[in-house]
């Protein structure tokens, strides 16, 4: 019974090492949160004003205004816009934590193919992000901002609150900027083995249904915002066939040399 003891203490040593990391590099990720937190809170009127700025370049020359119906709603407001902001100032520490810790248990084969996706996934986001705050939010408020008028001889005016302001904005940013984390996640299940490229490239009119409903379900009811996020999208599977396609060709290639090396080695031999 001690040796059995012995060995099952020998077994859990690692596995407690791992879990110890774990809560050191969890630790380390929140702290990055807290201090991302706390220096966007402390500049948190400029990065409302630069959320705004789409809003602002809508409306008519000296009219765009934000309003508050609760007396600590622009309070809230600004603590979500801190987080936010918090969130994008500490996830190049965090994603470099969450690295530091797989990054041991992977073969150097296994940390060459995986690492470009790693390096991809911020770069897309922002990619997506940035299209929203540039394209998408400016022309989908000006369209929002048309219906004003009068209906019936009542005055039709668009008062939108800080709060309904700011969940839109960050609709818009996350929409956009998790979507074109597809060719990630294509590129991934590619790698993986689970879908190959024939599979994908055969339901090709199935991911366009596909693309045309993300884009309806996760931006506002505007046809315009719609749109613009279902072509890039479409442009992103396409982009992924052939990143898929040149890697199968790499492969090839490889596969071609080895074996003609090896029948080479073999025709020296006396």
């Amino acid at each position: 019974m001690a040796l059995k003891i012995r060995d099952i203490d020998q077994s859990q040593a690692p596995l407690l090492d791992h879990l110890i990391e774990l809560r050191t590099r969890l630790v380390r990720c929140v702290m990055a949160l807290v201090v991302g937190f706390a220096v966007s809170f402390y500049y948190v009127d400029q990065i409302l004003g630069f959320l705004v700025q789409p809003l602002y370049a809508a409306f008519p020359a000296g009219e765009g205004k934000l309003i508050y119906t609760k007396l600590y709603e622009v309070f809230f407001v600004e603590l979500k816009v801190a987080l936010f902001a918090g969130f994008f100032v500490s996830f190049p520490f965090i994603a470099n934590q969450l690295w530091a810790f797989i990054a041991p248990g992977l073969y150097a084969r296994e940390k060459k193919a995986f690492l470009p996706f790693l390096l991809a996934t911020p770069v897309l986001f922002v990619a997506g992000a940035s299209l929203a705050y540039f394209v998408v939010m400016p022309t989908a408020f000006r369209w929002f901002l048309g219906f004003e008028g009068t209906a019936g001889g009542v005055q039709i005016e668009a008062l939108p609150a800080a709060g309904d302001y700011l969940a839109l904005v960050m609709q818009f940013i996350l929409a956009f900027g998790i979507s074109f984390l597809l060719p990630v996640l294509l590129l991934l299940l590619n790698r993986a083995g689970i879908v190959t490229r024939e599979q994908l490239a055969g339901s090709r009119r199935y991911v366009i249904v596909g693309v045309v409903t993300l884009a309806a379900v996760v931006t506002p009811p505007d046809p315009g915002s719609q749109i613009i996020l279902a072509i890039p999208l479409l442009i992103l599977f396409e982009g992924s066939l052939l990143l898929m396609r040149m890697q199968e060709r790499r492969q090839t290639g490889s596969s071609t040399s080895e074996a003609e090396g090896q029948d080479g080695e073999a025709e020296e031999l006396p």
